[in-house]
């Protein structure tokens, strides 16, 4: 193998493929990168056996080949090189030699005869969507996903295409305490399908959607490709493979409210100023702060701790329906008014055993909602 690639284009196919390994005892190949020069073209592609991930980069290639180094240790090197030709030379004693101008040096790495198959599925019909749409829905929904094994369905993020609404991918994340719902528009494919996609694939795919920013020409649309067991999504030259989760999500619609008693529309960062004031004065590992909803004093936001007082403070709303009060997770509270993009927000209450629903005022692409405490 020896090619001749440039810096940036190399960095740019090591930072996306190599973030994926962790140190592994057991089986070391999966601490390298796998590096195939043919075509014309570098192929990287790095796996933890529950993902895989490759990235496609231009070089030009003087004899084919492939093997695998440590993505690391090649990673934290060829970022620190000069931004210039970058040539990589594959010697007899199963050493890499990486030179650019100055710098010269020689990595250790491993035949890639026992580097792991990455899976590959059909690229027939897609499911399309805007990267941008995309990266917005997945930060407004992981954060509410379960981090627990305990119930592996809803260890991931729910993912239904068309089959809840005609073309539209709905997104949905929770721990059974809090819930979040985001549409996206999809383009395109109108085939239905459900899917639980976990939460460290998500949260992979966010990461290297971030980095496309930086990138020139950098294309518009993410495409989704869905078999029996296995994800892929696409763009541009990068792919990214993962298994999906088994089992049946649970029937979410049934737990958000189709009715309220109470509603309430105030200025979002008001609000989110007066929860993080007054939950100063929650329990400590209980975190409870109590909303009350009256006609004529409007939203009041308290919380009281014999140990170390109690605050209260009133919140202008515009303010419809009957007087009403709630105890919540104000941590959960504010995860959701963080991820709320309008400068105002509106918040819904049958009563204090049905969850508090929150979502953008006028907004019907996005929804959170929030179990109270049982006192």
């Amino acid at each position: 193998m020896k090619l001749t690639c440039l810096q940036e284009n190399l960095n740019f196919g090591l930072q996306t493929t190599g973030h994926l390994v962790n140190k592994n005892i057991n089986l070391p190949i999966l601490n390298n990168v796998m590096l195939e020069a043919k075509d014309g073209s570098l192929r990287l592609a790095s796996t933890n056996l529950e993902i895989g991930i490759s990235c496609v980069v231009r070089c030009k290639v003087e004899k084919e080949g492939l093997f695998t180094v440590d993505a690391r240790l090649l990673s934290e090197y060829v970022n620190l090189l000069a931004n210039d030709q970058v040539n990589m030379e594959l010697l007899a004693d199963d050493f890499l030699k990486v030179a650019c101008l100055n710098s010269k040096t020689k990595i250790k790495g491993i035949a890639a005869d026992d580097f792991p198959v990455i899976p590959k599925i059909d690229k027939e019909k897609p499911f399309k969507v805007k990267i941008s749409d995309f990266k917005k829905a997945i930060s407004q929904v992981i954060f509410s996903v379960s981090t627990s094994e305990t119930r592996p369905e809803i260890s991931g993020v729910f993912m239904s295409f068309n089959k809840i609404a005609k073309g539209k991918l709905l997104m949905v994340g929770t721990d059974s305490y809090r819930l979040a719902e985001k549409a996206v528009n999809l383009e395109e494919n109108q085939e239905e399908q459900d899917v639980i996609v976990p939460l460290k694939t998500l949260q992979e795919v966010l990461r290297i959607l971030n980095n496309l920013k930086d990138q020139a020409n950098a294309v518009e649309d993410l495409e989704i490709y869905i078999s029996e067991n296995q994800i892929l999504f696409t763009c541009d030259s990068i792919e990214l493979i993962s298994r999906l989760l088994e089992g049946q999500y649970p029937d979410y619609k049934q737990i958000i409210p189709t009715e309220t008693k109470t509603k309430a529309v105030c200025s979002t960062s008001e609000l989110t100023k007066a929860i993080k004031k007054v939950a100063l004065f929650s329990k400590t590992g209980i975190f409870d702060i109590n909303l009350v909803f009256e006609a004529q004093k409007g939203l009041t936001v308290q919380a009281t701790n014999t140990q170390v007082g109690e605050s209260k403070t009133d919140v202008d709303v515009e303010f419809t329906g009957e007087t009403n009060d709630t105890t919540l997770n104000y941590r959960y509270l504010l995860d959701g008014l963080n991820n709320i993009d309008t400068s105002e927000v509106e918040i819904s209450l049958v009563d204090n055993n049905l969850p508090c629903l929150i979502k953008p005022k006028d907004g019907s692409d996005y929804l959170y909602i929030v179990m109270p405490i049982k006192q």
